[in-house]
């Protein structure tokens, strides 16, 4: 199992057992979650994976991570791809506990998960968010992504990953675990 190590987090590709302990919220003898995770976003994101992965077995590395603080050692959200790359491009998504926003966490993690993705040989990466969520609209234009039109009632925002512009590596670890 992989796991991704940024400056001030650890992304950990979770497995059934974990998704399914995030799904029902219930946090295991090992596990430290902030008081406010999972919240209903994460929920939602791990029950998505859980689904893939039972009808198509194990989805790393492209599946769901959860994101620790290493500072205090503490789960504060999710982040993952939204099925397997198809053409060259996969979707991703991301959720934060309340208690972490507004802290740049989320655009370090999906700039790691950009690394990921660049680094399996994918040319492109798509993320939707709703016109009213300033902060992921934010977010994703930290990682590097741009609006790049409407689908239906969500912008999508993408960034090519085959390109010289890019957005820049930010120094991640992938750690191999038995």
């Amino acid at each position: 199992m992989t796991e991704l190590q940024t400056p001030r987090l650890r992304l950990h590709a979770i497995d059934t057992a974990e998704g399914e302990r995030i799904v029902g919220r219930r946090a295991g003898a090992n596990d430290a979650w902030a008081g406010d995770f999972p919240f209903d976003g994460d929920v939602n994101g791990v029950m998505a994976f859980l689904r893939a992965t039972a009808a198509h077995g194990d989805q790393r590395p492209f599946g769901h991570y959860r994101i620790t603080r290493t500072a205090d050692g503490k789960a504060i959200g999710g982040i993952g791809f939204k099925g397997q790359p198809v053409d060259g491009c996969v979707e991703v998504g991301y959720g934060l506990a309340p208690s972490a926003r507004g802290h740049g966490y989320a655009a370090e993690a999906l700039v790691a998960l950009l690394n990921v993705a660049a680094d399996h040989g994918l040319t492109r990466v798509v993320a939707h968010t709703t016109a009213d969520n300033v902060a992921s609209q934010r977010t994703l234009e930290h990682a590097g992504l741009r609006r790049a039109g409407i689908d239906g009632e969500l912008y999508r925002y993408e960034t090519r990953l085959d390109v010289p512009s890019r957005p820049a590596q930010m120094p991640v670890r992938a750690r191999r675990q038995g």
